[in-house]
């Protein structure tokens, strides 16, 4: 793809008009025409203000850009089994760790818990797709069962138990990640 095509890609993304990318960028709205068709090529200041203005840098500019994929099957999951502690940690998005949330499904031995995390930023949520599970936050405990979720921020520390007398299953996001 051409320089102009994906500054134009770039501009209908924040959806701008050639004239708001101008006066943004102190150029005039034929030089970003120009631009966008190939007709001229900019000098790499100009590009960097251009850039800078479409909320990218030079370096993702030109970055090769790979399609990430959207749908991810049973087989893409890496597994890390934890049997003394009694738990298995299926991770369900490939390298979720560089993305914004991580989704994990912990599987959880009756009796047993998953580590207890410390205080960090960001967001928790979960939901308890088999079984029976307490959530311990802090000092709170909450019992839980298949079909119930919890949404926290966690700023103390928490951690899943299972309380029941299967494996359970508790679907898990963290945002951002945090496993």
């Amino acid at each position: 793809m051409s320089i102009g095509e994906k500054i134009k890609r770039l501009r209908l993304a924040n959806d701008m008009t050639q004239e708001e990318l101008a006066d943004r960028c102190e150029l005039t709205k034929g030089y970003i025409s120009q631009l966008e068709r190939d007709l001229t090529s900019p000098s790499i200041s100009t590009l960097q203000d251009i850039l800078e203005c479409l909320g990218s840098s030079l370096q993702d500019f030109f970055s090769e850009e790979e399609d990430e994929p959207v749908v991810f099957k049973g087989n893409d999951f890496f597994v890390k089994e934890m049997p003394e502690e009694g738990y298995s940690i299926h991770w369900v998005v490939p390298n979720s760790n560089r993305r914004a949330m991580e989704p994990i499904i912990v599987e959880i031995e009756p009796g047993c818990s998953v580590w207890e995390d410390t205080p960090h930023q960001g967001e928790e949520f979960g939901m308890v797709l088999s079984g029976s599970i307490q959530l311990l936050l802090g000092k709170e405990r909450m019992r839980m069962k298949k079909g119930d979720c919890f949404y926290f921020k966690p700023d103390r520390n928490h951690c899943i138990k299972n309380t029941g007398r299967s494996v359970a299953k508790v679907l898990w996001i963290s945002s951002p990640p945090s496993f």
